[in-house]
C-alpha cells in the first residue's frame, strides 16, 4: 500500500495492487499477512478513513503480528478500533480452521504412544483460554472409537464426575479410556486436582472393567502424561 493509497477503499486501487485480484492472478503465497487479513474482515472504517489494509495492520501490531492472534480472544481483538464483533468473529473462525487444519481428523488418526496422542492435541488445545477435559474411548485392541468432550471449564471433580466420564464408554461399549485435558497456563505440570481426579477415575473405571490407559495434560508446546510419571 502505497502512501497515496492510504484511507482510499481498497475498490478504489488500481486493479493491480488489489490484494484480492492478486491473488488471483499470482496465487495466494503472494499476499502479506495483513493482507490476507484485509480479504477476509473486507471492509474498512469509515470514521477513522482506514482502509480494511490500514485495520489489519494495526491490528498485527496490537497483538504482535499473525501467530499470537490464536492467543487473543474476540474481546482483545474487538480493542483495536475499525475491529468490531463480527470483523474479529471472522478472524477467530479462520484462525480456528486453521488449527483444526494442522491435525487430522480424529478417524484417520493410530495412537501407538502417549506421544502420539499428545501431537495431535497439542495444536488443537493448546491456545485454548478456558481448560477443555476429552476422553478417548478405545476398543480391544487399542482403536479409537471416537473422542468426546466432556467438560470445558475450570477442571473440578464437581464437573468431571466419573458418571459423566465413562457414560459414553459404556454406550460404545469401550475396553479403555485416555483422558486429555488442556492447562490455559501453558505449564502442563499437573496439579493436586488434577491427580486426584484422575485417581477417582482410575478407581471408577476399574470398578466397570473400563481400563484407563493415560491422562495426558496439555501445555503450550509440551505435555505430561501421568501414566509415565507412574501415577496411573
Amino acid at each position: 500500500m502505497t502512501e497515496l493509497q492510504a484511507g482510499l477503499a481498497i475498490k478504489d486501487w488500481p486493479v493491480e495492487d488489489r490484494p484480492r485480484e492478486r491473488l488471483m492472478k499470482r496465487g495466494v503465497q503472494t499476499l502479506s499477512d495483513s493482507e490476507l487479513l484485509a480479504l477476509l474482515i473486507r471492509t474498512g472504517d469509515a470514521s477513522q478513513g482506514k482502509n480494511a489494509l490500514e485495520i489489519t495492520r494495526a491490528l498485527l501490531r496490537h497483538v504482535g503480528g499473525l501467530h499470537r492472534l490464536a492467543d487473543r480472544n474476540i474481546r482483545e481483538l474487538c480493542l483495536v478500533r475499525g475491529v468490531g464483533p463480527v470483523k474479529a468473529a471472522q478472524i477467530a473462525a479462520a484462525v480456528e480452521i486453521g488449527r483444526r487444519l494442522e491435525a487430522p481428523p480424529l478417524d484417520r488418526v493410530s495412537f501407538i504412544s502417549s506421544t502420539d496422542v499428545a501431537q495431535y492435541f497439542i495444536p488443537r488445545l493448546r491456545d485454548l483460554h478456558k481448560e477443555v477435559f476429552m476422553v478417548l474411548l478405545l476398543d480391544a485392541r487399542n482403536c479409537l472409537i471416537r473422542g468426546v468432550t466432556i467438560s470445558v471449564g475450570s477442571l473440578t471433580a464437581s464437573i468431571v464426575h466419573p458418571r459423566e466420564v465413562f457414560k459414553p464408554a459404556i454406550l460404545d461399549s469401550a475396553a479403555s479410556v485416555i483422558f486429555i485435558h488442556n492447562h490455559p497456563s501453558g505449564d502442563p505440570t499437573p496439579s493436586q486436582d488434577d491427580l486426584k481426579i484422575t485417581s477417582q477415575l482410575v478407581e471408577a473405571g476399574r470398578m466397570i472393567d473400563i481400563r484407563v490407559l493415560d491422562h495426558i495434560i496439555i501445555g503450550r508446546g509440551s505435555f505430561t502424561s501421568l501414566a509415565g510419571k507412574g501415577f496411573i
